[in-house]
């Protein structure tokens, strides 16, 4: 049984070979020329006004994860719609209930003011 794997097994080590050799022959032939400019932290083509390490406003986050949360929500409701015939009242009823609780939480991110940027 182990002979079915042995192609993944010499699939797997060329692969990690080819980017072993590929990263080495990039490390000993590229140029090596640092200099200051080239070190320097980099923000939006100008010079960083302040430290590049301050901490990020959590309304970032909170946006971040509440874009994800919608978009996964759309990314469902499309294999829901392709299968709609097939699935039945059932799936219906159950994507209805899936977007009624998606709604819920739209309607208390909005009332906690989350959406908003002042």
């Amino acid at each position: 049984m182990l002979e079915n794997y042995f192609p993944i097994l010499v699939l797997l080590l060329v692969s990690v070979g080819t980017a072993v050799v590929m990263m080495g022959g990039s490390f000993l032939v590229g140029p090596r020329r640092p200099y200051p400019e080239k070190s320097a932290q980099y923000e939006c083509g100008f010079a960083p006004i302040s430290r590049v390490r301050l901490p990020f406003d959590l309304r970032f986050y909170l946006l971040s994860i509440l874009f994800v949360v919608f978009d996964i929500e759309a990314a469902f409701m499309f294999p829901w719609a392709v299968a709609f015939k097939d699935i039945g009242m059932t799936g219906f009823v159950e994507m209805l209930l899936f977007l009624l609780v998606l709604l819920v939480g739209y309607a208390y991110i909005w009332k906690k003011g989350a959406l908003e940027w002042e």
